[in-house]
């Protein structure tokens, strides 16, 4: 924080202003704090890896003891923490709209909140501080800051703005089915669940990690709004691998996931990727 915005909110005189705002600058600067224990974490053990010193040698070159180096080895944000950004993160899922006693309604489809709530799980576990936030059936502008976009290009614009950006993966509808489409290969993924006439408990859904400058905005959309829950699931188990091998790459695959009768996931499997570019 700069001192210029520091006695900015000092000065304020509307009270629920300041308030307001000094909580921001409070979640914000907690999160660059956390950041930065990462950034040590992973420093210390790239030098370790990479530089071939031991952790007393670490100590010594970063002027504090050896038992600090495990402290901070033990208690540092996971490096996979980066995948999201640096926080807080912003996490979108579509407001429907429908039609009840003659009256308009709006909701929020029960996958599609089960799916944030999973991320956000996931965000917590990281130490990274979330927000939640309705996306209208007409936004397309990409939400400032780092998010998790949650919508397919069914629901809102902003999900085709996204889709645009990935060279690799697609969404496209055919004869009243949607299908996610490699432009490479020419192969397709289709909701196993919605084929006609199925039985079977089966449903796909991407992922899209978007690098915008000094952000991070990650886009999930299943075919049904189960297989963005899947791809949820199959993120939090799988990320530590998929950051390792793409830190600072944009990254995209499809997820294929089984739900029981109640459409929670009962297992996943990545189908196709990660693509990087």
């Amino acid at each position: 924080m700069s001192d210029d915005e520091f006695e900015a909110v000092r000065r304020d005189p509307d009270p629920l202003r300041r308030g307001r705002r000094a909580t921001e600058l409070i979640t914000l600067y907690q999160q660059r704090a956390a950041e930065l224990a990462r950034l040590r974490r992973a420093s210390i053990d790239e030098a370790y890896r990479d530089l071939g010193l031991n952790y007393t040698e670490i100590a010594l070159r970063l002027g504090v003891t050896k038992g600090r180096i495990t402290q901070i080895r033990n208690s540092a944000p996971a490096p996979e923490r980066a995948f999201f950004g640096v926080g807080p993160v912003a996490v979108g899922i579509p407001r429907r709209y429908g039609f009840e006693d003659g009256r308009e309604r709006t909701f929020f489809d029960a996958a599609d909140a089960a799916t944030q709530a999973s991320i956000e799980a996931t965000l917590s576990r990281l130490a990274l501080a979330s927000t939640n936030f309705a996306i209208e059936p007409d936004d397309a502008d990409v939400p400032a800051g780092d998010a998790v976009v949650i919508c397919g290009p069914k629901s809102a614009p902003v999900a085709r703005t996204l889709l645009d950006t990935d060279p690799r993966l697609d969404f496209v509808r055919e004869h009243d089915r949607w299908w996610i489409t490699d432009e490479q290969t020419g192969q397709r993924f289709d909701s196993p669940y919605r084929r006609p006439d199925s039985t079977v408990r089966s449903d796909v859904g991407y992922f899209g990690r978007h690098v915008l400058g000094n952000r991070i905005v990650l886009h999930i959309a299943g075919i049904m709004s189960v297989g963005s829950l899947g791809v949820a699931q199959w993120l939090d188990a799988n990320l530590e691998g998929l950051f390792n091998d793409n830190r600072t790459l944009s990254v995209s695959g499809v997820v294929h996931c089984d739900f029981d009768e109640d459409f929670a996931v009962k297992a996943t499997r990545l189908i196709a990727g990660p693509y990087t570019w």
